[in-house]
């Protein structure tokens, strides 16, 4: 593993950025990933707000649905979707030189502000988990989050308090964290459901989620993949991570020409519901 802010991870060759995940507000990260154009939260936002009223709209749920957003770093999906903002505007906000010459205090205070002025009419509860502790209290305290937990369920059982928020929630959404977080994951959640819970997630072509897919259906739920079209991550960032993807593409039985080829991740969409019979 080299030791410069790109890290490859051993494993599947997929760079890692390992010192923008945890830091106390997300201005290294905006910085880091603009030149790569991460872009995945932006294709999400319009789907999980979708997926979030379709739920609400079948089942006759009254009050608004509770999202719980899996591997949620600084919160930008709950920016997104709880707040008339685009991920231009997020990369805008946080590398301007007003938002570098702030201190992290003054940072969250101007956010606060920031996202109350932006916040829409048909806003919904989002709990965020991640395992980075300063990431999630960012998002908390900047009020993105509703409750924020820094917990690894790859590792440990979840604490009586995220098992409790677990029993409120309604929608579990993920955008980047398949490969990181693993099916132990999404068992240990589920195991805590109390309500019909649907599973909205981007996963890379490039990573399997076969395993998490047979969980899930151990958990009565039935997942279908949007196999019509892709939604991009970001840019590769060397010839190195881009072979890598094309090979893990190809063993995975997917065609990467036209897709990774062309010098970007790709994503499939998967979406999750109770079986009905």
């Amino acid at each position: 593993m080299t030791t410069d802010r790109h890290r490859t991870n051993a494993s599947s060759g997929k760079t890692r950025f390992d010192d923008i995940y945890d830091q106390p507000d997300p201005r290294a990260y905006f910085r880091t990933l603009a030149p790569h154009e991460y872009e995945i939260p932006q294709h999400a936002q319009a789907v999980f707000r979708r997926t979030r009223d379709l739920r609400a709209r079948l089942l006759g749920h009254e009050g608004p649905v509770t999202v719980l957003d899996l591997c949620c770093s600084y919160g930008i999906n709950a920016a997104l979707l709880n707040h008339d903002l685009t991920l231009a505007d997020l990369y805008a906000h946080y590398t301007s030189d007003e938002a570098a010459a702030l201190t992290p205090h003054e940072l969250i205070e101007r956010d606060k502000e920031f996202y109350a002025s932006r916040r829409r009419a048909d806003a919904t509860p989002v709990i965020g988990l991640d395992m980075a502790a300063n990431a999630t209290r960012y998002a908390l305290d900047a009020g993105l989050l509703d409750e924020a937990y820094a917990e690894n369920l790859e590792r440990h059982p979840p604490s009586p308090e995220l098992r409790r928020a677990m029993g409120r929630t309604g929608l579990i959404t993920v955008t980047g964290g398949i490969g990181y977080i693993s099916h132990l994951t999404f068992d240990a959640l589920l195991d805590c459901a109390r309500l019909p819970v649907w599973v909205s997630a981007f996963v890379l072509r490039s990573v399997p989620y076969g395993p998490i897919t047979d969980t899930l259906t151990a958990h009565g739920l039935d997942t279908v993949t949007d196999s019509s079209r892709t939604y991009t991550q970001r840019r590769f960032t060397s010839p190195e991570e881009q072979r890598d993807a094309v090979q893990q593409v190809i063993l995975a039985g997917e065609d990467p020409a036209g897709y990774e080829s062309e010098g970007r991740y790709h994503t499939r969409l998967h979406e999750s519901r109770p079986r009905t019979e």
